[in-house]
């Protein structure tokens, strides 16, 4: 995706375009990035083709996101026009750094988290604490990524970055190695940073749903927590957590949302409050459920205790959704082991998921693991998996149709309602005539597999409309 504005610039000024791939956390990023090329003077460009500046902010996650992410590098460079500057940015720039420089002559710049990516202000950008890394100059600005503010969403929606990295050490994920241990911001700017995504500005009426990112969300405030930390930081009411965030959240945001929890911090607490938003959304990230598979991975959980949490949060509300993601191919993945995920892939009918092949990645403890899995059999497996979870999903779509549901415009022809997260799930196709930004009440007409179909609902009809479920519903 790419996160140009796509608004017209005046012939003579500096232009850039900003092409970003990945998860929402680099979306935020380059959200940020946005706003520090507007101070150094540069303007969106329509199109890679009329740009002075191009950036590439890449994914690095896995094997087949730097594969697209070179593709995409690739693909700009012809596009671009002669004398303009690409320049790579974001986790695969920081994670290989020279050895991506030499690899792709065509790049004029590999810019990792502490470098500039537009002369002539020398700015480096940080996604680390000030000083963690040298600057290029003594002049040089020092810029820390997270903190910086960022420009007003012109969507109905933001995603709010509320901390960066991760203190965790699953066996196969190399992102703490660049991303760093886990550093949460402070209550007091998020919620800042909220209000102003809210409000909007001059040329925008302001975000409906404000959509919580970390990379462990669950985990936010722990780093925070000691006495001496409150005292520096300037709040002593004691420790902040995520629980304090989303119900912080939610008294200014019509919708709040959450993504990326570790299923072990799912507490009571957070349930709760996730349910009193009025959003019953739960992207927990299990990765698998067998128990000796999980220790290898060096992750919490099983199939017993997942199935549980899911029952009781649906028993407390049925209207909850959920959505996860899951490897195949693991190393020492048995055929029992993938028989347990069809088992609870069948019992707990989430409603959406994502599946992933293992990619070795250097440095993590899976990288050199016995009883690797042939990667054929790994692949056959996946499509065994998002097979049957196609069908699950379709069937709990189908559920919904002649439900009345809170609908959220978010362009021309398309919606979501509390089910729906952005950029990841299916969407509701609605009449063209609704203006973005408006939330209507719906009844759902139609199931399209992963989309749904949504009427208004007509002015004067008897009956509140509640995002309630009746029986049989999801």
């Amino acid at each position: 995706m790419d996160t140009s504005s796509g608004q017209g610039v005046d012939v003579g000024e500096q232009r850039y375009w900003l092409q970003t791939l990945g998860c929402p956390k680099n979306r935020v990023d380059s959200d940020k990035l946005d706003g520090v090329l507007a101070a150094d003077g540069y303007h969106p460009s329509t199109s890679p083709d009329t740009a002075d500046l191009v950036v590439v902010n890449t994914c690095a996650f896995i094997e087949a996101a730097r594969q697209e992410s070179i593709d995409t590098i690739l693909t700009l460079d012809r596009q671009r026009r002669p004398g303009s500057r690409l320049v790579v940015t974001g986790c695969m720039a920081e994670r290989y750094g020279e050895e991506l420089a030499l690899a792709l002559p065509e790049v004029d710049l590999v810019a990792g988290f502490g470098v500039s990516l537009a002369p002539p202000t020398g700015a480096p950008v940080s996604l680390r604490r000030r000083g963690s890394t040298p600057a290029p100059s003594a002049s040089a600005r020092s810029f820390d990524l997270l903190e910086l503010p960022r420009p007003a969403s012109r969507e109905s929606w933001a995603y709010l970055k509320a901390a960066e990295g991760c203190d965790r050490a699953c066996g196969f994920c190399a992102i703490p190695s660049f991303r760093g241990p886990q550093r949460s911001r402070t209550m007091h700017d998020l919620i800042a940073e909220v209000e102003a995504l809210v409000s909007g500005d001059g040329g925008s009426p302001g975000v409906k749903e404000i959509v919580i990112v970390a990379q462990d969300l669950a985990s936010y405030g722990r780093d925070r927590s000691t006495r001496r930390q409150r005292r520096l930081e300037g709040d002593p009411e004691g420790e902040r957590s995520i629980v304090e965030l989303v119900r912080a959240v939610s008294a200014i945001a019509e919708r709040t949302r959450l993504l990326y929890l570790y299923p072990s911090s799912l507490t009571d607490r957070l349930v709760d409050a996730i349910l009193d938003t009025g959003v019953p959304y739960f992207d927990l990230s299990l990765q698998h459920v067998s128990r000796p598979l999980m220790a290898r991975m060096r992750r919490w959980g099983d199939k017993v205790r997942f199935l549980d949490r899911i029952d009781r949060i649906r028993r407390l509300d049925d209207m909850a959704t959920f959505r996860s993601s899951f490897i195949l191919g693991y190393p020492g993945e048995t055929e029992a082991d993938h028989d347990q995920l069809l088992s609870f892939l069948s019992e707990a009918e989430l409603d959406w998921a994502g599946f992933f092949l293992f990619s070795a990645e250097q440095g993590t403890l899976a990288y050199d693991l016995d009883d690797q899995v042939d990667p054929g059999l790994a692949l056959e497996r996946m499509r065994e998996c998002a097979e049957l979870q196609d069908r699950i999903t379709a069937e709990r779509r189908d559920r919904l149709v002649g439900q009345r549901r809170s609908v959220l415009v978010d362009a021309v022809g398309v919606g979501r309602t509390v089910h729906e997260a952005p950029e990841i799930d299916g969407v509701v196709r609605i009449p063209d005539s609704l203006a973005a930004g408006s939330i209507m009440d719906m009844t759902i007409v139609e199931s399209l597999g992963v989309d749904v179909v949504a009427d208004p609902v007509p002015a004067g009809s008897r009956g509140a409309v509640t995002d309630t479920l009746g029986v049989g519903a999801p």
